[in-house]
């Protein structure tokens, strides 16, 4: 995963546990076959593709209470 983007995702999403939790689902859900939200002309890794849409807003989180 890039620095950068982690950096950049950790401003959409503060707690890092959370940020985590949340790229792992969408992870899941990338190699299971779902389609990016967020367009790229270089290869993303899965990871990566996954912060960027949080970086975009693509993703949001929600906690329960």
């Amino acid at each position: 995963m890039r620095d950068d983007y982690i950096k950049d995702a950790l401003k959409a999403v503060n707690d890092p546990n959370i940020l985590i939790n949340v790229v792992s689902r969408r992870v899941k859900q990338l190699k299971r076959g779902n389609r990016p939200l967020v367009e790229s002309l270089e290869k993303l890794s899965p990871e990566d593709t996954a912060l960027r849409e949080i970086i975009e807003g693509k993703i949001s989180h929600e906690l329960a209470n």
